[in-house]
C-alpha cells in the first residue's frame, strides 16, 4: 500500500477553503468598481461640459469652479479606494495568501510520515472542528479554537458570523438584513438563477396583508413583485389573492401562505444560497471526512450480532460512530483485507492467518501471544482448545 500523500484527494475538501476569500475579494473589486464608474463618470460629464464651453464665451471663474470640483471628485475617490484597501482589501489579500500557502504545502510532503504532514493534518482537522462549531452555532468556541491554535485565517468565522446574524433577523421576521445581503451578491444570484430574493419580498408583501394594510400592500407589491411576473406569475396572482382573504377566514393554498412556519423555510434557503456562492458543502466537512472513511471500512459482519466486534473497528461501535456510519454505503473493495478478529491486525505473508481444525481462523501473532506454556491454544469463539501444531497456515490466492 503507498505512502503518499494523496494530494488530488485532500484537495477535494478544500475547494471552499479557497473560494470562501475569493468571493470576498470579489465583494471589495465590485465596490470599488462602483466608486471608480460613478466618481470619475461625474469627471467626465464636467470635463465634457468645459469642452463645449471652451468653444464658446465661458466664464473662467465658472471654469476653474468646475476644475476643482473634478480634483475633489478625484482626490475623493482616492481616498475611498485607499481607505476600502485599508479595511478590507488588504485583509482579504491575507488571508488568500494564507490559505494559498497552506494549500501548496501539500506538493512538498514525500509521504504520510513525514511529521511536517502529520502537523498539517492536524490543522486540517482544527480547521474542520472550528466549521462544525460554526455550522452549530457555537461561535464562542469556534472563536477561541481558532485562537489557541492560532489558524484565524484558516477559517470562515465573519462569514458564519453574517450567515448567523441574517438567520436572526429571519426568524424575528425581518427581512431587510437578508434583502441587504441579495443586493450585494444580485449579480451572482441572478447567474445560478436563485429566488430568494422574490421569496423574501414576496414575505414582507404577505407580512403587509397580515396587518391589514392593503393599500401599502399593493403598493409594495407594484414595486417589488410585478418586476417578477414573467418567472413568478402564479404565485404572484395567488399572492394578490390574499386582499380578498385575511388569515382568520383563508383557506387551502391561501391559508398555507399565511403559515409562521415560512419564516424557517426562509432561513433554510438563505443558508443554501450563501454555501452555493461559496461553493460550501451543506454538511459540515468533519461529516464528509468521517462519511469517507466509514465507508471505505463499513462491512455487513460490522452489525452481524453473531460475530464479535472488532474493537479497532470505529464502524463496530454500536454507540458511536457505528450510529453515523449507518447513513453511508457498504465498502466495496476489488482486494479483500483479512483482519485478525483478535488482534485487529491485518493478516498477510508476514502474519499469516492459522485455521483451527473447527474452522475458525485467527492470525498467527495473536495465536502466538495467547499460547500456554503446554503449546494449547484456544478459540475464543468455541473454546476448542488443541496443540499449536495442530493449526493449518491458509493460504489467500
Amino acid at each position: 500500500m503507498s505512502n503518499k500523500v494523496n494530494v488530488d484527494g485532500a484537495l477535494l475538501f478544500e475547494q471552499p477553503f479557497a473560494r470562501v476569500p475569493y468571493e470576498a475579494y470579489r465583494k471589495v473589486f465590485r465596490t470599488s468598481q462602483r466608486y471608480i464608474e460613478r466618481e470619475l463618470g461625474a469627471v467626465q460629464i464636467t470635463s465634457g461640459e468645459l469642452a463645449k464651453q471652451a468653444k464658446a464665451n465661458y466664464d473662467p471663474s465658472s471654469a476653474l469652479n468646475s476644475i476643482d470640483s473634478m480634483i475633489g471628485r478625484v482626490e475623493g475617490l482616492k481616498r475611498k479606494l485607499s481607505d476600502l484597501n485599508e479595511t478590507s482589501a488588504a485583509a482579504t489579500q491575507n488571508v488568500m495568501r494564507a490559505r494559498f500557502n497552506h494549500i501548496a504545502e501539500l506538493e512538498s510532503f514525500q509521504s504520510r510520515d513525514d511529521p511536517s504532514f502529520s502537523r498539517w493534518a492536524d490543522k486540517r482537522i482544527d480547521r474542520w472542528l472550528v466549521d462544525w462549531a460554526l455550522r452549530n452555532g457555537r461561535e464562542s468556541t469556534a472563536r477561541k479554537l481558532a485562537e489557541e491554535k492560532h489558524i484565524e485565517e484558516l477559517v470562515d468565522i465573519e462569514l458564519f458570523s453574517d450567515i448567523r446574524r441574517i438567520e436572526s433577523a429571519l426568524r424575528q421576521h425581518s427581512c431587510t438584513e437578508a434583502l441587504a445581503w441579495c443586493s450585494e451578491n444580485k449579480a451572482a444570484l441572478r447567474k445560478t438563477k436563485n429566488t430568494l430574493e422574490f421569496d423574501l419580498r414576496l414575505q414582507e408583501y404577505i407580512e403587509l396583508v397580515r396587518a391589514q394594510k392593503k393599500v401599502e400592500a399593493i403598493a409594495y407589491s407594484k414595486k417589488y413583485l410585478v418586476a417578477w411576473q414573467d418567472s413568478h406569475f402564479k404565485q404572484i396572482h395567488r399572492a394578490m389573492a390574499l386582499l380578498a382573504f385575511p388569515p382568520p377566514s383563508a383557506f387551502g393554498p391561501y391559508k398555507r401562505l399565511y403559515d409562521l412556519d415560512s419564516w424557517e423555510s426562509l432561513v433554510h434557503a438563505f443558508r443554501l444560497a450563501v454555501y452555493n456562492l461559496n461553493a460550501l458543502p451543506t454538511e459540515p466537512l468533519l461529516h464528509l471526512a468521517l462519511y469517507g472513511g466509514l465507508a471505505s471500512l463499513k462491512l455487513p459482519m460490522c452489525y452481524d450480532a453473531a460475530h464479535a466486534k472488532n474493537a479497532d473497528c470505529p464502524v463496530c461501535d454500536a454507540h458511536g460512530l457505528g450510529i453515523l456510519a449507518k447513513e453511508v454505503p457498504w465498502s466495496h473493495h476489488v482486494n479483500s483485507t483479512i483482519v485478525c478478529a483478535l488482534s485487529g491486525k491485518i493478516m498477510d505473508e508476514d502474519n499469516p492467518p492459522m485455521m483451527f481444525p473447527n474452522g475458525y481462523v485467527y492470525s498467527r501473532a495473536a495465536l502466538e501471544n495467547i499460547k500456554g506454556k503446554d503449546g494449547k491454544v484456544t478459540c475464543q469463539r468455541t473454546d476448542m482448545t488443541c496443540d499449536f501444531s495442530a493449526l493449518r497456515k491458509v493460504f489467500i490466492s
